[in-house]
């Protein structure tokens, strides 16, 4: 029986050893000379412009999850097309079942508009671009 735990445990140590040593080896051997070209921020060959806490448009983070959400519900067809002669009626229908319930989900992404990449059903802004376009006393935009 402590066999067993003497083996999870050696596992455990050379897990942690393999993991560790070579970052050890890197700080060991690696040349550490840093200059501000070594230090600037890299960003495919270009210049980087502006700060890195820019906040992005949550449309961007909502289109990747609906991707995300599909793409590996779609997954799941692929294991039932290749056993699916085997399988029979009931597994057609549950695959069915399956495809309208992603049909469903597609639909109400759809009619809320969260798959149109801008949205233009707001006139001015909302929030702190609430008083963007003020009108003023003559009734023109400042």
């Amino acid at each position: 029986m402590y066999r067993d735990f003497g083996t999870i445990f050696i596992f455990i140590f050379m897990g942690i050893v393999l993991v560790y040593l070579p970052l050890l080896i890197q700080k060991l051997v690696a040349p550490n000379n840093p200059n501000p070209d070594k230090l600037a921020t890299y960003e495919c060959g270009e210049e980087s412009e502006g700060s890195a806490w820019v906040q992005f448009n949550i449309r961007f983070y909502v289109v990747a999850l609906i991707f995300l959400i599909f793409d590996v519900e779609v997954v799941f067809l692929f294991p039932w097309a290749v056993v699916f002669n085997d399988l029979g009626l009931l597994a057609f229908v549950e695959m069915a079942i399956f495809l309208v319930i992603l049909l469903i989900g597609l639909a109400y992404v759809w009619k809320r508009s969260d798959l149109d990449w801008v949205k233009y059903n707001v006139k001015y802004g909302r929030g702190r671009y609430a008083n963007l376009f003020q009108k003023t006393n003559s009734g023109q935009e400042l």
